[in-house]
């Protein structure tokens, strides 16, 4: 493979950034690398280009659009030791330099600023080049309703770019990225992609739509088992949760990072159907097996044969579908119904529920040998709740994906903040996708009638233990109190809302009283 001189790095997601590195490696007549890189990674990437033995692989680094914020003082040393090893370094930006970064950075690398164009004009400018062939594959995303003005070419390049960076978060695969600005610089039509893009693309539009949003400590630990989970293709999961919280998400994401990953993923909510019914689905049946059986058909098991089979809201099944489960589970050999013939499967079990399983053995109302079978690598997904901190990210990365790459103002993600989310992720969704619908931009209108619409759901309207509250108001109250009990609930709930923090679930809990009431008292 020839090996190239020069390296064009850019950032990570936004297709502008592709269409620009384009731009700059059709300009460079195409012998030139391409690579992703964000804007903490990039010190540390330079840091150890500067220190490869033998000295670094490439001559000439443009860097397009990159900020250069994250660590100026280690960036500055690993540019000043490309330097002393024959390395140049470019920046290409629509934004000037801050002072205190072009300080540091002084002599160290070629500027080439181009304020207010855009990175692609700017890009442009730089080389010399036409953009006008690329500037319709910058637009990041087409909003939906829009897909009629937009040319399939240009479609299917804005798919191939978001699967590129689906497949860099999810799976490292950092190779997309360079494939998708090469064929956009040498102008392959997409029907012309090779076989691998292809299938980037479909599997994208499979999986897309499921992924872990979140930078929390929560959610990083959940990734990670996720990861140690899924190499391991015969475990069996069972995720834990509550409703809203992702677990169908969590199940594909260890079957698309598992090495069964090409194989089929079925997913099947044990409670959309009457428990008669399930050993049908689960197994299949043969012709004649019962009225209107006028051909044989493959159950779950069948149809997921290699791959995984997801089973939602395990904590339904009826107990003779428990023992139907257990024996499949125990020798991966099951029978359709009115067959005679065993039939055996490979199949990967991933399981999920809401609901408080240990204490349904307990009770009698689940198998405790089919819980321990299922029980093997236990996940849970938290709720929002416990981390509130993603919400900007989760509300983004939805909103950029219908809005056309546009991002939520800081008054609406304030509005988002300001809600405890018992439906979790899905009732967040759901709201963005409410003011989607209704074209709302005042977030907090859309939020009061999300709490108005809710509130029967919580009891909003019961009245609050009021002996409790009273009697813990007569404590607390100073002299001068006010002497309407409604006004000194009031006080009160907010003292106790202050004591907690501001954290309305902990103070619900210390009041005895639900969320939505506390709300109301606020």
């Amino acid at each position: 493979m020839e090996k190239n001189d020069d390296l064009i790095l850019t950032g990570w997601g936004h297709a502008e950034y592709v269409a620009a590195a384009a731009v700059a490696l059709k300009a460079l007549g195409g012998r030139a690398d391409v690579k992703g890189v964000s804007r903490r990674r990039l010190p540390e990437f330079l840091s150890q280009l500067a220190a490869e033995e033998g000295g670094p692989r490439w001559k000439r680094l443009f860097l397009l659009g990159l900020s250069l914020g994250g660590d100026p003082e280690t960036l500055a040393a690993a540019l000043a030791g490309l330097k002393s090893r024959g390395v140049s370094a470019t920046w290409i930006s629509a934004f000037e330099m801050p002072e205190a970064v072009a300080a540091t950075l002084d002599g160290l690398l070629e500027v080439r600023c181009h304020p207010g164009k855009g990175l692609l004009k700017a890009v442009g400018l730089s080389f010399k080049a036409d953009v006008k062939p690329f500037i319709p594959f910058a637009a990041d995303a087409v909003a939906p309703g829009r897909n009629d003005r937009v040319a399939a070419d240009v479609r299917d390049y804005l798919a191939l770019i978001e699967a590129a960076q689906f497949h860099y978060r999810n799976y490292q695969d950092e190779t997309l990225y360079a494939r998708a600005a090469r064929c956009l610089a040498n102008g392959v039509r997409p029907q012309a992609w090779e076989p691998g893009l292809r299938r980037a693309v479909e599997h994208y539009g499979r999986y897309g739509g499921r992924e872990l949003i979140g930078n929390s400590r929560e959610i990083a630990t959940l990734r990670d088992r996720i990861n140690r989970a899924a190499a391991h293709e015969h475990a069996r999961v069972l995720i834990l949760g509550e409703s809203g919280t992702g677990k169908e998400t969590v199940a594909q994401q260890i079957h698309t990072k598992s090495p069964r990953r090409d194989m089929p993923f079925v997913a099947f909510n044990c409670a959309s159907v009457n428990g008669d019914l399930l050993e049908d689905r689960f197994f299949g049946h043969e012709r004649g097996a019962f009225t209107n059986a006028v051909e044989r058909t493959d159950g779950l098991f069948a149809l997921a044969d290699g791959g995984t089979l997801f089973l939602d809201e395990i904590g339904d099944m009826p107990s003779e579908v428990q023992a139907l489960l257990l024996r499949v589970l125990e020798g991966g050999r099951f029978m359709r119904v009115g067959g005679r013939e065993e039939l055996t499967c490979d199949v990967r079990l991933i399981t999920a529920t809401n609901r408080d399983l240990p204490a349904m053995v307990r009770a009698g109302r689940f198998r405790e040998d089919l819980f321990q079978r299922l029980n093997v690598v236990q996940l849970r997904t938290p709720s929002l709740r416990e981390h509130m901190g993603d919400v900007p990210a989760i509300a983004n990365h939805w909103w950029r994906k219908y809005h056309g790459n546009h991002v939520l103002g800081e008054a609406q993600l304030a509005a988002l903040m300001d809600y405890d989310y018992p439906g979790n992720v899905r009732e967040l969704i759901n709201i963005l996708d409410r003011a989607t619908a209704l074209e709302e931009d005042d977030f907090e209108l859309v939020m009061r009638e999300h709490k108005e619409m809710n509130a029967g759901l919580s009891g909003v309207a019961a009245a609050p233990k009021a002996g409790a509250v009273l009697r813990a108001v007569q404590v607390a109250a100073p002299d001068g109190a006010p002497e309407r009990l409604e006004d000194a609930i009031r006080l009160h709930v907010r003292r106790v809302y202050e004591k907690y923090g501001k954290n309305l679930t902990r103070a619900a809990e210390a009041l005895d009283i639900s969320r939505n009431t506390v709300r109301k008292y606020l």
